[in-house]
């Protein structure tokens, strides 16, 4: 299958900016998280409290979850074309890390499409009687958030990498390419008959 290639600006950009968006919100949430927990853990770090730290780290878990609830539609296709244009900018340009983060976005987007569908198999499953609001609902959402918390958490610290490729496209050109089309010899003239010479 050949690569899928960059986005045209029109559809690209406004979905980074959205991407954008998701990573300064995460930052909001874990910030506010670790103000809490360094509030209401000892020098251990045992809570005070299991059930409201508890409490507190569902809360922190279904945020997140609705935050890049707004970006995983076109998730993988913001990493296909990070990869493109990985391959385009020259090595000098590329910064170490970017592959590895890539790989890692991967493998988190991968998990939490299989965490939705177990979480589409559970929908099934529950009592026509199973609203949000009720243990049963409640329950099956928290215990997905929670299995999704640290992919999720690697999408919030990692998926800056994405708007680093993006704007080193931009700032630098691409890579020259390896192969270039050979120069087509110019054709010979016709041959001069004596019949054209009269």
């Amino acid at each position: 299958m050949p690569p899928i290639p960059p986005f045209p600006p029109d559809f690209h950009h406004p979905h980074l900016q959205k991407l954008a968006f998701f990573i300064r919100e995460s930052e909001h949430i874990l910030a506010a998280w670790d103000a809490y927990s360094d509030e209401h853990t000892d020098l251990d770090g045992w809570p005070h409290d299991d059930v409201t730290y508890g409490l507190r780290a569902a809360h922190r878990d279904a945020k997140t979850w609705r935050s890049f609830h707004r970006v995983r539609p076109f998730a993988k296709e913001l990493l296909a074309t990070a990869e493109v244009q990985l391959q385009q900018l020259n090595s000098r340009h590329i910064q170490p890390q970017w592959v590895w983060q890539l790989s890692t976005l991967s493998t988190a987007l991968s998990k939490l499409a299989e965490l939705e569908r177990a979480w589409l198999d559970t929908l099934a499953s529950l009592p026509p009687s199973a609203r949000p609001g009720t243990p049963e609902w409640d329950d099956a959402v928290a215990e997905r958030n929670a299995e999704a918390w640290s992919y999720l958490d690697d999408w919030a610290s990692h998926s800056k990498a994405l708007l680093e490729i993006q704007a080193a496209t931009l700032d630098f050109p691409p890579r020259s390419p390896t192969l270039t089309a050979a120069k087509a010899p110019r054709p010979a003239p016709p041959a001069t008959t004596p019949s054209a010479r009269r």
